[in-house]
């Protein structure tokens, strides 16, 4: 198997965060990062299946349930599984996200639809329903690491300190998308791919990257805070545009997740920029949820 290409992003300090969105981006400030070495697309299908063929790996979502870990829980429920997006067949609360994630038995990173559905077609996709757990072993595996919230932001920026875009401060540039997000009404109407796209199939940023916006979030190695957290800084009061992804308490470590994914609307998710962050339990597995890796620099 060929590992993905590691692609230098230079050391330095960079604008971080963002004062103009959701309230878990700020506060803005300047962020140093040394250099360092990022790969230039998603793990895809076809590599995680390597790593799986090589090693045996059992991941998160096809893992038994311990029913000690769901006081309450019928039993019967308790079956290894992963969210899986749906479609709904109209328009429908935003604020319920419920009604087009659904708990799917038997959906694993082979089966991102369940039992019956699979990705030997779609090897150069990117691999999804990986939990923080299953990305970490990986990156073990191939001798690297996650990226840190600071470098995958650094890296996603491509050079362009504070451009509201990776790609600068127009969404579509002449009318171009550079970005595979959701490309119509939300969540029942996408003109877009549908799902996922294969790894590059958007020109690369700055930097030489591919895909650090849309398609799937991506797994970085910190933990979650409501506000970045700023040395010797306590940030200004929380303001902007509401967050209709608002983690919810958790007895689960939330991690950062960069980028947004294939299922980013304006009028839901306008977290297809470098700046926009989000919450996931460490044991999430969903079907917009994949991963890359970093390295350091030697």
């Amino acid at each position: 198997m060929a590992l993905t290409v590691l692609v230098p992003v230079p050391g330095g300090t960079f604008r971080m965060g963002s004062d103009r969105h959701y309230p878990e981006e700020g506060p803005a400030h300047d962020r140093w990062v040394e250099p360092f070495l990022l790969e230039r697309h998603a793990v895809t299908n076809a590599q995680f299946a390597a790593f799986v063929a090589d090693t045996g790996y059992v991941t998160v979502a096809e893992r038994p349930l311990d029913p000690a870990d769901f006081p309450g829980a019928d039993p019967v429920d308790l079956v290894p599984g992963g969210l899986v997006f749906t479609p709904t067949a109209g328009p429908v609360d935003l604020r319920d996200w419920r009604q087009w994630w659904r708990w799917q038995p038997g959906a694993s990173w082979r089966s991102p639809q369940g039992p019956g559905s699979g990705v030997d077609d779609r090897p150069d996709h990117p691999v999804v329903l990986v939990a923080f757990e299953d990305a970490s072993a990986y990156a073990e595996w191939v001798g690297r690491r996650l990226p840190t919230e600071a470098e995958w932001e650094r890296a996603a920026r491509g050079g362009l300190d504070d451009a509201e875009y990776a790609w600068g401060d127009e969404l579509a540039p002449g009318g171009r998308l550079m970005a595979n997000t959701w490309q119509g009404r939300f969540p029942y109407d996408d003109a877009g791919w549908g799902g996922t796209s294969p790894v590059g199939s958007y020109e690369p940023n700055g930097y030489g990257l591919v895909d650090l916006i849309g398609n799937t979030w991506e797994w970085t190695a910190d933990t979650f805070t409501p506000r970045h957290v700023v040395p010797g800084t306590r940030g200004p009061d929380a303001g902007g545009r509401p967050n209709l992804l608002a983690p919810t308490t958790s007895p689960e470590v939330l991690r950062v997740t960069k980028g947004g994914s294939y299922l980013c609307a304006p009028e839901y998710c306008r977290r297809y920029r470098p700046a926009a962050r989000s919450a996931q339990s460490d044991d999430s597995a969903t079907t917009h949820l994949g991963f890359r890796c970093a390295a350091d620099v030697r």
